[in-house]
């Protein structure tokens, strides 16, 4: 297990007071680790912004602590921390050249010209934009400008690095390019970097850990397949990625392990440990993609039977909507040329195939 870098304990934030009083962050408590890229992912409002703020210093926890490497920072104003921040703007300053803006952090600091020139140099490699040192922020692009404005950030060689949804003012191939670069520079410099999105696509593809917050607390945390294959919460479950939720009751199958009965009487097989759970109604979720189709007279007594409502071809996979009667529909996402037979037609009868352990069983 890897150094904890960056610790909150029981961290509250309120903003106003009385009526207009608004609770921005509720007893959070997580650690982050060294050499470790975070993702805090949610929508607007759920509180990931301000603990990134907290942890930078630009704000004052109402309760708890901020601890780097187990010293509180509370009382650090933004500049004495070793952390350093990338916001959605560049900020860079437009009349100074790139290799000047990069320098200019580490002169305030007292570092010698040669020694930040020296460093500038070592940065823009890093960055791959050697060539640009003596052109102004006009003339760059703006991935140019995010590439920059990241060297600057690094060239102190901060503890930690905070991305305040640096990405958001890119269109979406260079949004995906810079994914890429993120991730590269955070493992090449070894430097923690705490991002912060509200992109479920961002945070899979680039982070180690993610923390799903959602009105200011986190309600899971863990690697991407773990939030993507196991959700705890239906909130998470259906902001990452697509998910089908069905409602049925928790029972015993008669052989000691516990099983989902539907309203329609199928029984769905569990391999999650739900053990600590009473029996009752419950909400479980599974993914489009861990379903599949069979003709209705391949259909076994135990699986659900639907008609098809919708065909939509997306090229690599197809996407069925699978009407179940009652109002209820199910999504199934099946890819093409698997070999499995995947053109099942509009108003067909069909059975829905799905493994144990694609179910997952939900808190609210």
């Amino acid at each position: 297990m890897s150094e904890v870098v960056i610790s909150a304990k029981s961290v509250g934030k309120t903003f106003g007071s009385g009526a207009d009083k608004v609770t921005a962050l509720d007893d959070v408590s997580v650690d982050i680790f060294q050499n470790e890229f975070f993702t805090m992912l949610g929508p607007s409002g759920c509180g990931k912004t301000t603990l990134l703020r907290l942890i930078g210093g630009f704000e004052q926890a109402t309760s708890g602590q901020i601890l780097l490497e187990g010293k509180a920072l509370n009382d650090l104003p933004p500049y004495k921390r070793p952390i350093n921040t990338v916001f959605q703007s560049y900020a860079l300053f437009p009349h100074l050249t790139v290799r000047q803006n990069i320098t200019f952090g580490l002169e305030i600091q007292g570092v010698a010209r040669k020694q930040a020139d020296d460093r500038a140099e070592e940065m823009l490699e890093l960055v791959r934009l050697a060539q640009y040192g003596d052109r102004v922020p006009s003339q760059l692009s703006g991935g140019q400008q995010q590439r920059i404005a990241l060297a600057r950030a690094l060239a102190p060689a901060p503890k930690v690095l905070l991305l305040d949804e640096p990405l958001s003012a890119l269109d979406l191939k260079l949004r995906k390019e810079m994914q890429v670069e993120l991730k590269r520079l955070q493992t090449e410099t070894g430097i923690t970097f705490v991002f912060v999105t509200h992109d479920q696509e961002e945070a899979l593809a680039m982070s180690d850990r993610i923390a799903v917050m959602k009105s200011g607390e986190i309600l899971q945390i863990g690697a991407p397949r773990e939030i993507y294959e196991a959700p705890t919460h239906r909130f998470v479950a259906d902001f990452i990625g697509d998910s089908n939720f069905l409602v049925g009751n928790l029972v015993d199958n008669g052989t000691g392990k516990r099983a989902i009965k539907l309203g329609g009487g199928q029984v769905i097989e569990l391999t999650q440990d739900v053990s600590g759970q009473r029996s009752g109604e419950v909400t479980v979720s599974v993914r489009p993609e861990r379903l599949g189709l069979v003709a209705e007279s391949k259909a076994n007594a135990n699986q659900l039977v639907g008609t098809v409502s919708t065909v939509i071809y997306f090229g690599t996979d197809t996407t069925y909507q699978i009407d179940l009667g009652n109002d209820a529909l199910l999504t199934v996402r099946m890819q093409n040329g698997s070999g499995a037979k995947a053109d099942f037609a509009q108003g067909e009868r069909v059975g829905i195939t799905m493994s144990p352990d694609s179910i997952r069983v939900l808190a609210d």
